[in-house]
């Protein structure tokens, strides 16, 4: 799918990629949780983090809001599973009926952790799976 970017987000992008030498591919900003969401294509995301978290610090310093780093994958499986993480996620099957819906399994003491305060985690993953693979819904098993 096409991701279409605002002119905001390009800006973001463009400062995350001098920051941290790694390529962001799309760019969510969530004003109301003040983070910025980006994912990082397949395999730059040591680069993106940066020893320790370094990178991440500083662009979190230098933007002024949260930053939340999302590896981009081939498929809607890989990319949910990415979407999910830390959380650990060993399945994701997607059913195609009337709408495209992703089912991940998450380990019982992870889905706190892959939906997040107040759900951020799992509306976050939802909004870039379907911005990427068209996929209409997350359920957690």
């Amino acid at each position: 799918m096409t991701v279409r970017l605002s002119d905001e987000a390009r800006r973001l992008i463009a400062a995350f990629e001098d920051e941290t030498d790694a390529t962001a591919v799309d760019c969510v900003v969530d004003d109301d949780r003040g983070r910025v969401v980006f994912v990082v294509t397949a395999g730059e995301m040591g680069s993106a983090i940066g020893p320790g978290g370094s990178r991440v610090e500083e662009l979190e310093e230098k933007l002024g809001r949260d930053v939340m780093l999302v590896e981009d994958a081939p498929t809607a499986e890989g990319f949910v599973a990415n979407a999910l993480s830390p959380a650990a996620v060993y399945n994701v099957t997607i059913s195609e009926n009337d709408t495209t819906v992703a089912y991940a399994e998450v380990a019982h003491d992870d889905k706190g952790v892959a939906i997040g305060a107040d759900g951020q985690n799992i509306e976050t993953a939802k909004e870039l799976a379907k911005r990427h693979f068209d996929v209409d819904d997350i359920q957690l098993t």
